[in-house]
C-alpha cells in the first residue's frame, strides 16, 4: 500500500485520480447535503496502484481490478453500490 494525500469533503481531490474516482466522490458528497462535514477529510491510499479513497465516515471509493469504480457505504453493512 502507497500513502497519498488527505484533503477537506468540498475541495478539489488530487488531479492524479481518474475522473471516474472523482465523479464518484463527488456523487458520495452530494449525498451528504445537509450534514456539518467541515471537519471531514478524504484519505487517498493506492493498493496494487489502484487508488482507494476513504472517508472519515467510513465510506470508501476504490477501482477493482477489473476497473470498475465501486462506493462502499458503512451503514449498508458492507454492501457495495455503484
Amino acid at each position: 500500500m502507497q500513502l497519498g494525500t488527505r484533503w477537506a469533503v468540498g475541495t478539489d481531490a488530487p488531479p492524479r485520480l481518474p475522473e471516474p474516482v472523482v465523479a464518484a466522490i463527488r456523487s458520495v458528497e452530494a449525498d451528504l447535503a445537509g450534514i456539518d462535514t467541515s471537519g471531514w477529510r478524504w484519505t487517498l491510499t493506492w493498493l496494487e496502484g489502484r487508488p482507494v479513497a476513504e472517508l472519515d465516515d467510513g465510506t470508501i471509493v476504490r477501482v477493482t481490478a477489473d476497473g470498475t469504480v465501486v462506493v462502499t457505504d458503512p451503514s449498508e453493512d458492507g454492501t457495495d453500490a455503484s
